[in-house]
Parts: structure tokens; sequence; C-alpha cells
């Protein structure tokens, strides 16, 4: 099995995306390749050296790949709650039902509810208050 190559062009590319876009991570996938780029906080500064994962193996079961994975359905801001004084509306520990609101996100500047998929129990959250979120990035686990 040959070992896998990194292509530093691509992953120069990914960075200035990142640059771009305010993104503080983007990550691609062919095949069984995965290629991650991700910078701290700070705006405009990437992390050094640029963090890159090049994997022939498959992904072992995360955080994505739980079946428990409630995903975002658009790109946009993402809130916790209604408003900036208001409960989220949920926490870790907190029982939701099929159709319940579990964030919201903005999106060309109209709020779009984000519904609960199914019932269960909210395992863990992964995103934070006001952060902008991808298509089909991992939000939370339920149980």
């Amino acid at each position: 099995m040959a070992k896998p190559t990194i292509d530093s062009d691509q992953i120069r590319d990914l960075a200035k995306l990142l640059e771009e876009t305010g993104l503080t991570e983007v990550e691609i996938t062919e095949g069984d390749r995965s290629i991650r780029v991700a910078r701290n906080g700070t705006p405009g500064a990437i992390a050094a050296p640029i963090p890159a994962m090049v994997s022939a193996a498959p992904a072992s079961v995360s955080e994505e790949n739980d079946p428990g994975a409630v995903t975002s359905p658009m790109v946009g801001t993402i809130y916790l709650a209604q408003d900036p004084d208001a409960a989220p509306f949920i926490k870790v520990g907190s029982h939701v039902s099929e159709g319940d609101t579990l964030f919201i996100i903005e999106a060309m500047k109209v709020m779009n509810p984000i519904p609960a998929p199914r019932g269960g129990t909210v395992k863990s959250i992964l995103v934070e208050d006001a952060q902008p979120v991808e298509f089909g990035e991992t939000l939370l686990i339920l149980e």
C-alpha cells in the first residue's frame, strides 16, 4: 500500500479559503483520504503549521458519524436562543421531541428555526452562539 502524499498546494488553497470566508475550519474528503485545515480563533491567524490530516484508513466513529448526530441543513450563523437575553432552546441533558426547535440559523437575513428530526436527550452541543456553520456540519448529538 502506497503511503499517502500531502498536496501542499491544496492545503494552501484551503487555507486561503478560510481567510477569505472567515471560517475557522474546512475539511474535504476524496475516497479514503481526508484533509482538514483549521485556524485558531484569531481572525487572519492560521495555526502553524497548518493542521492537516491525511489518512489512508477509514474514519473511526466520531461526532460526525455518530448515529445521533444532527447536522446543519444550511450555511449561516447559528443562534442558541430566540434572542440574546433569552434562555437557550436546549441544554445538554434536555429532552426534546421531534419538531422542537433546537437552534435558529440566520441565512441571508432570514431566521430559520431548526427542528429536532427525532426525539431524544441532548448528549452534546457542538456549536457556540453566533458561530458560522456549514451545510452538513454536526451541531449536536442526540441519545
